[in-house]
């Protein structure tokens, strides 16, 4: 019988979905898992007919974190044989794809599926779906970005209550704390995601990939340095063939036909 992939890429035109595919774990992350996620923002990003992504769970969760049952981490080390650089590679500790990446939260968020979440772009949940850093209760902390990430995402006050807590956030909470953009029916996260990838990809995606790359770039800066990294980018794009076609459509009331140059 054979096993399959725990992480599975499609492609549908412009989009591309990630699913994390060990539902009978509830998509806990293991090292074959996060080695074929560090491949898909690799294929992702290279390949220029992809406009955006999607990340998902399959099953009843989205990912509930590292497998401490799996043995891939002993003693606060990682296995001998395995690249340590692909952990943050596939977990989008250190990186980030180039392209807008969209969550669709299906169930369960923890842990380690929550510290990629806070790398992703445009979020929706179904309202079943739970958010939190469970790390402390293991004596652990949450090292995979949200010491970093999380309180520039939320409240000062509330990501601190998450991390020292491990209390996790209900989708509401979650929405009203601004973690994630959209709550849903059950059932439904990746269907309006789809949707939201459609008007993403409709755009021009040098325009799209530079405007996230100034947002990542300038950060929380200092205003002066933050608008200097911003002029960049708007340089780039405002001499771009897209920029004169999205004008040229314009003038000419028809839909752009954009080529990301």
């Amino acid at each position: 019988m054979t096993t399959p992939d725990p992480v599975l890429l499609a492609r549908s035109g412009a989009i591309a979905v990630v699913t994390m595919n060990r539902p009978e774990r509830r998509n806990a992350l293991n090292l074959p898992m996060i080695e074929l996620l560090a491949r898909a923002w690799e294929e992702i990003d290279a390949d220029d007919r992809i406009r955006v992504a999607i990340l998902t769970g399959a099953g009843e969760s989205y990912c509930v974190g590292g497998d401490l049952g799996d043995g891939w981490m002993t003693d606060g080390q990682l296995r001998a044989d395995f690249d340590p650089s692909v952990l943050g590679r596939g977990l989008l500790l250190t990186r980030s794809l180039r392209k807008p990446l969209i969550a669709a939260v299906n169930g369960a968020c923890l842990g380690g599926g929550l510290e990629m979440l806070q790398q992703t772009d445009i979020r929706v949940a179904d309202e079943t779906a739970t958010f939190g850093l469970p790390e402390v209760r293991r004596g652990l902390i949450p090292g995979a970005g949200s010491t970093v990430r999380l309180k520039r995402q939320i409240p000062y006050t509330k990501a601190m209550e998450m991390i020292l807590t491990g209390e996790p956030l209900t989708a509401r909470e979650a929405y009203e704390f601004g973690l994630i953009g959209h709550v849903v029916p059950a059932g439904t996260a990746l269907t309006l995601a789809h949707e939201l990838a459609e008007r993403v990809a409709r755009n021009s995606p040098l325009a799209v990939q530079h405007a996230k790359a100034a947002l990542l770039a300038s950060g929380w800066l200092p205003d002066e340095d933050a608008r200097a990294i911003e002029a960049r980018f708007v340089r780039e794009v405002i001499t771009s063939a897209d920029a004169r076609e999205g004008r040229k459509a314009f003038v000419e009331k028809r839909e752009p036909r954009f080529t990301g140059q």
